[in-house]
């Protein structure tokens, strides 16, 4: 083997060895694992960005503790990051890696679990000291004791090679053992000919301000590109072709990230400015951080000193003229819920965007979950009805941001955005769209009186409604001859001002839930995926489910099942045509990240008996897992 050492180590020239074999695959499923301070999602980051790049369809699925810095060496410490890559359409990051990074016991631990026989596995040696193997519970070394013969095992000293790789650079110890991830990094890009240049641009731009760390960063890259090429150890490389994606440019993206640029859009093409008012919580965070850096897009972003600040100054930017926003998980919907139902009260637009996560309570703070479906369907006092919308994947992030924002300011409503975990820190490539393809936003505000009266004079009506929406009108205080009272006490039909009078009140209850039935009016009817158009199964599901359900009715069609699939991305309301897709199927499977609660509703409004399949494991479905349940109702019809 050659390690390359010092500054100028050189860069790879060709994308892979003449002189090895290359093998051709499909799709590969590799999972980089280690310590919470190993680099493992910026390792992860990487390899997809370069990926992506490349042209293959990719999907991602980080996987990391709660704690900022958890105990070094600890099962509870472990993280990880998988991706998916093919050469054809994808759905999801994978059941099972193929391949697994390890950079300690504790990560080897953690993940051996999930890997087929066969896998590959490279595992970091230097890390495998008895005490570190019993702090696992690891009597002897497992990559002596013969537990990972059913696998490839690559043995390789990790942490050796990239010290000696940087042994010319003047760095301590400490910081040149850190570079094992970049070390990891240039081997799997050697090992599936993955472009470097990006990475190597990348490194040198994070670290521009500690020159020497840069570059010994790129030179330990370098160094596990050519250990790859050199050594005895891996005969083989692999190739996996650019995907056949329809034609357009496209990026990777994650959920929060392309939601981010959704509201964004939505401020552009409703020419308003955007006001985001929130309080940092996980998984929703890195919206608050991504929009803050587009106030050359007329965002403005408010970091509140809690939720109930945050959702307060959003709903008064959205009375001021703006499209609010507010960003949470579910513990802060809980908190803003006074809040949400005043903007119900109010009739203003307003974008709860909830990226759920594993609750109750604190609950899994970086896991994913699904369980805040009936918390934003009635989680208020009153009857207080808000539209729902929830994205499929994380690309798809983008458009449903775009929609929530179209039925907030058309109907003068709070809207949710369901979102998640898996959605928010997943990553997928996405085409961007063409302007022409981005629905007009943009509203007439009130500018003058909309009442005559019987004695000519002329004034503004705040509850006075256009009859086909029900949205009342939208004045920017300081308009002349256009003020009005707003608060959360019950407001007279039409001249707005406080009415206790019971009829009235049965009066606006009934209005504001037909304003938000109306909805269903104004939105696609809900398409069904029936192959063969004789299936007796249907199986429908929201959010981030599309993609296992997808993956596991493509699986079943393979094998000859007929299986039809439906997926809402309307909540509140249904699309017009649920009841009778419904109804066509002899039986309806629901898989939900929860205890059953879209089931519960498909239940309760279109009394159809549908089977609830549910886990909570803070973890998505696997797609044959899925499958497995779908051919056991095929066969019981």
């Amino acid at each position: 083997m050659r390690a390359v050492r010092g500054p100028t180590a050189a860069a790879p020239r060709r994308s892979f060895p003449v002189t090895k074999q290359v093998k051709q695959l499909d799709r590969v499923v590799i999972r980089f694992a280690g310590d919470s301070g190993d680099g493992m999602q910026l390792t992860g980051d990487r390899f997809t960005s370069e990926t992506a790049t490349f042209g293959n369809d990719l999907s991602t699925l980080p996987n990391f503790p709660a704690e900022i810095r958890a105990p070094a060496g600890t099962l509870p410490g472990v993280s990880s990051f998988q991706l998916h890559f093919a050469d054809h359409d994808i759905l999801t990051p994978g059941d099972a890696p193929t391949v697994l990074v390890a950079m300690n016991p504790a990560a080897l631990k953690a993940n051996i679990r999930d890997l087929p026989r066969g896998a590959e596995i490279i595992v970091n040696t230097d890390e495998f000291s008895k005490r570190a193997m019993a702090k696992v519970g690891y009597p002897t070394s497992p990559l002596e004791d013969g537990s990972l013969d059913a696998y490839n095992v690559h043995a390789i000293p990790l942490t050796t090679l990239t010290v000696g790789a940087l042994a010319e650079f003047e760095i301590s110890k400490k910081d040149a053992e850190r570079a094992k991830n970049m070390f990891a990094l240039g081997l799997l890009s050697w090992l599936y000919h993955r472009p470097t240049e990006a990475t190597v641009d990348f490194l040198r731009r994070k670290f521009a301000k500690l020159p020497v760390i840069a570059e010994a960063n790129v030179a330990a890259f370098k160094a596990g590109w050519n250990f790859g090429e050199t050594t005895d150890d891996f005969a083989v490389s692999y190739e996996v072709a650019p995907a056949k994606l329809p034609s357009g440019t496209y990026r990777n993206i994650t959920g929060n990230l392309a939601l981010s640029y959704g509201l964004v859009a939505a401020g552009q093409l409703a020419e308003l400015p955007v006001y985001l008012g929130s309080y940092p919580i996980t998984p929703a965070s890195d919206i608050l951080h991504e929009l803050a850096k587009h106030k050359n897009f007329g965002v403005r972003t408010f970091q509140a000193e809690d939720e109930i600040a945050g959702i307060g100054a959003a709903l008064g930017a959205s009375f001021g003229g703006a499209l609010g926003v507010t960003t949470t998980s579910g513990p802060g919907v809980a908190l803003k819920s006074e809040t949400i139902g005043l903007a119900v009260s109010l009739e203003l637009p307003l974008l709860i965007v909830d990226v759920q996560r594993g609750g109750p309570s604190t609950g899994l703070p970086t896991k994913t979950e699904q369980s805040d479906l009936l918390q934003a369907m009635f989680g208020r006092n009153g009857e207080a009805p808000v539209p729902i919308v929830a994205p499929q994947t994380p690309s798809d992030c983008f458009a449903a941001a775009v929609e929530a924002a179209r039925i907030a300011l058309k109907y003068r409503t709070p809207v949710f955005l369901l979102s998640d975990g898996y959605l928010a820190n997943g990553s997928e490539p996405w085409r961007l769209p063409e302007t022409s393809e981005l629905p007009d936003l943009r509203v007439a505000f009130a500018t003058e009186p909309n009442q005559e009266n019987a004695d000519g004079t002329k004034e503004f009506w705040p509850y006075k409604r256009d009859p086909e929406t029900l949205a009342r009108p939208w004045a920017v205080p300081g308009t002349p001859g256009l003020e009005h009272r707003i608060g959360g006490i019950e407001k007279a039909d039409g001249i707005g001002s406080i009415s206790y009078d019971p009829a009235n009140h049965d009066l606006m209850v009934r209005t504001r839930q037909a304003k938000v039935d109306g909805i269903a009016k104004d939105i696609d009817p809900l398409w069904v995926d029936d192959a063969t158009g004789d299936a007796k199964v249907l199986v429908i599901g929201w959010g981030s489910t599309y993609g296992p359900i997808a993956a596991a009715v493509r699986r079943v069609r393979a094998a000859g099942g007929k299986v039809a699939q439906a997926h809402l991305r309307h909540l509140n309301p249904f699309p017009a045509n649920t009841a009778e897709v419904l109804r066509s199927y002899d039986k309806v499977i629901v898989p939900e990240m929860n205890l059953g609660q879209l089931a519960l509703l498909l239940r309760g409004r279109f009394l159809v008996d549908a089977m609830s399949y549910n886990q909570v494991r803070g973890l998505p479905f696997k797609s044959e897992e899925l499958a497995h349940v779908i051919r056991e109702v095929i066969e019981s019809v």
